[in-house]
């Protein structure tokens, strides 16, 4: 006879929390940890990049060699992300001498732990085990997804049908074949998403995730569905534009359905073009999901409209990944040190001493309000604020890293007491 599983909801907050490798599984499976405020540390000699990033910025431990019995000592919970069952079987072995929960991603019959299928809507937290059937679980959880949505959008939006894609509500229906969806997945708070972006999501059979894509909805994929890496950290190690070009077609090409999720908006400094073109060329069909880009939702977040009633009638976005006197430099930032608007600067903060020296050189008061919004949306999400003349050694003193947007003119301060 076969027992049920007994729910319960952890509070992981301060404990430790052990994963064993540094793959696909372990990309999707870390972010719902951290939201949950758990002290994680991995154990593995390569990580990915996306979760690479996350070491770099201070959101977990990384032990970088195989899997030694001591890495449990104070831990409350252990997942297992790797595909070798001998290296796995070690690990639950170990674990349950010390009574430790355990997840097996390579063996839910071994495991003393099962991860739900879980939706999250604020403060709620619906999570769904299948009896040990992983898509049973999916397709419940989807539906209660579904139900939240059309809850929040009364006019039925979120199960309406969609003449581009054949789908009602997030279930497949008559789903074609051979496809790609470019899909912004907003600013950084997983709830950003568009119910179009997300609905794609949940029928993908390949997602080719960026890493600025929120965490928590890499989590909610489908056991199934293969999960690439297509992380580009600055300054760091990424994949070529041209091998992700390949991916997409090629998996599209074999008859998969292809999300390539994109921080932000797919086509404001996201490539999206480059990655059309490229399926175009090969006879691909694609959907382009527009997302809530950063360029706005970041000062938003911070308090800071980009225009407003007698201080600001336009705003520009600009890349600042390149020096003001680099060759291959488009930006006219004499002309931008003219304008009377905002100006929203994003990937600058390598550069932001040489942008913020450029603009003053050119006429840009040194007094004029500046912030800078790290990680934007999210539970990390930093504001600093200064002035152009100040906010380069300020970004420096308070250790501000990417990914950050700038934000310079008198709007920084319009909505101030």
């Amino acid at each position: 006879m076969t027992s049920n599983p007994y729910p319960l909801g952890l509070r992981l907050h301060g404990r430790r929390v052990v994963v064993v490798g540094g793959g696909a599984v372990a990309t999707r499976r870390v972010p719902a940890l951290l939201d949950a405020g758990a002290d994680v540390l991995l154990v593995a000699p390569e990580l990915t990049p996306a979760l690479r990033a996350r070491v770099d910025a201070g959101r977990l431990h990384w032990v970088p060699r195989r899997f030694v019995p001591e890495d449990l000592d104070g831990a409350w919970l252990v997942h297992v992300a790797i595909d070798d069952p001998m290296a796995a079987a070690s690990v639950s072995a170990v674990a349950a001498e010390r009574r430790i929960f355990c997840v097996r991603a390579d063996d839910r019959t071994a495991a003393t732990a099962w991860t739900p299928a879980v939706t999250r809507h604020g403060p709620v937290t619906v999570a769904v085990l299948g009896g040990g059937d992983p898509r049973r679980a999916m397709t419940v959880r989807d539906a209660i997804r579904d139900l939240l949505a059309v809850r929040l959008a009364p006019d039925g939006i979120a199960g309406r049908p969609d003449a581009s894609t054949g789908t009602t509500g997030g279930r497949q229906a008559g789903r074609q074949a051979g496809r790609v969806a470019l899909v912004g997945a907003g600013p950084g708070d997983p709830e950003l998403i568009t119910v179009k972006g997300w609905r794609l999501l949940t029928e993908a059979d390949v997602v080719v995730a960026d890493r600025l894509v929120p965490g928590l909805l890499l989590d909610e994929l489908r056991p199934d569905v293969e999960l690439v890496d297509a992380s580009k950290i600055p300054y760091g190690p990424s994949r070529a534009q041209e091998e992700i070009n390949q991916i997409l077609v090629d998996r599209a090409l074999a008859g998969a359905f292809v999300v390539r999720l994109k921080g932000g908006d797919p086509y404001v400094f996201g490539r999206g073009g480059e990655e059309l073109l490229a399926c175009a060329a090969a006879g691909v069909p694609v959907t382009v999901v527009p997302g809530v880009t950063s360029s706005i939702a970041a000062p938003a977040a911070a308090g800071i409209p980009v225009t407003h009633r007698g201080v600001a009638h336009e705003f520009t976005v600009v890349s600042g990944h390149l020096a003001p006197d680099a060759p291959a430099s488009l930006v006219r930032w004499d002309a931008l040190a003219g304008l009377h608007g905002t100006l929203v600067i994003l990937m600058g903060l390598k550069n932001l001493a040489a942008i913020t020296a450029t603009l003053i050189a050119h006429g840009r008061s040194p007094q004029t309000p500046a912030a800078v919004v790290q990680e934007a949306t999210t539970g990390t999400q930093r504001v600093l604020r200064s002035t152009l003349g100040e906010v380069a050694a300020d970004l420096r003193a308070a250790d501000l890293r990417p990914p950050a947007v700038v934000v310079v003119g008198d709007v920084v301060g319009a909505l101030d007491g």
